[in-house]
């Protein structure tokens, strides 16, 4: 059970809030260097869609995973904000190649994550911004780690929560005109050990390009904005922990090629993105992961 690698409550943090204040296009999958208006709040809601099912064994395995991820922010100032993060997750585990077939499922509310992030350079210009921030934050046990069905214990990336704290930073950079936007991240995961066990740490780079598709050309009266996106998702993972040793089946490096749409007003956006792997070079016999779609809503207040 320890070979699948699936959306676990512990790395759910990192899909986060794209947040700027008034609405604007912005990474789906990942935050952005612009700022929160000031004592403003920004509230998403993603719907998130993982399926994981090319099996290099013989066990025929498929993992599923459903999550919804609540993020509140909040700007304190034109430099500082800060982020809740609340995950709801259903997941599902077969392996129909067994004998009999196996299948274990749970779900219910995950780690709650909470991050601050700072805007230490800016660049105003006519018409473009240039911003660079720094975040932090910890990803707290509230999950429940001792999942149990018919067969036992539910193995790790089945449990809601991991059991242990984790701690996530990392470097954001933005660049905005009015007709695009680029986006970049570099963030590091120390994930924490419970229970004898410790998922391993996680590196990610992301970049994301937003283009203005529709209008052309701006104007009056018009009531929102279409962007096509396109991102790129890197994430190399360092092998799991089980009683001190470590699992030959996990870990990875791996990479998506993320398209998606989103509808921008002054107030909300509508987005929606695929993320489809490009390259999986998994440890050992570590389920691949086919695809992860997702959408989300996001108002300014």
């Amino acid at each position: 059970m320890k070979a699948f690698q699936g959306l676990t409550a512990a790395n759910l943090a990192f899909f986060w809030i794209a947040s700027i204040a008034p609405a604007a296009a912005a990474p789906i999958t990942f935050n952005t260097a612009l700022p929160v208006a000031e004592e403003e709040f920004i509230f998403r809601q993603q719907i998130r869609l993982l399926r994981s099912g090319s099996d290099p064994s013989a066990a025929d395995r498929e993992m599923r995973a459903v999550a919804s991820i609540s993020v509140l922010g909040y700007g304190i100032n034109s430099k500082l904000a800060v982020f809740g993060v609340l995950p709801y997750v259903d997941k599902r585990f077969q392996a129909l190649g067994l004998t009999a077939g196996t299948r274990r499922d749970n779900r219910g509310i995950g780690d709650v994550s909470a991050f601050a992030r700072y805007i230490f350079h800016q660049n105003n210009a006519l018409g473009r911004t240039f911003r660079l921030a720094g975040f932090a934050g910890l990803t707290a046990p509230t999950g429940a780690d001792e999942g149990s069905d018919r067969l036992g214990l539910l193995p790790p990336p089945l449990q809601n929560g991991s059991g242990a704290w984790d701690r996530f930073g990392g470097l954001l950079a933005t660049y905005q005109t009015l007709e695009f936007q680029l986006d970049a991240q570099l963030s590091y995961r120390d994930n924490g050990a419970a229970n004898g066990f410790e998922s391993g740490d996680e590196t990610r780079l992301d970049l994301s390009w937003q283009h203005r598709v529709w209008p052309r050309e701006l104007g009056t009266g018009v009531p929102g904005f279409l962007y096509a996106v396109l991102e790129i998702n890197m994430l190399h993972q360092r092998k799991n922990r089980a009683n001190s040793l470590y699992d030959p089946n996990s870990g990875g490096t791996s990479a998506w090629l993320s398209p998606g749409l989103q509808y921008v007003t002054r107030r909300w956006v509508l987005e929606a993105v695929i993320q489809k792997p490009i390259t999986q070079k998994l440890n050992g016999v570590a389920l691949e992961n086919d695809y992860i779609f997702t959408a989300s809503f996001r108002v300014n207040f």
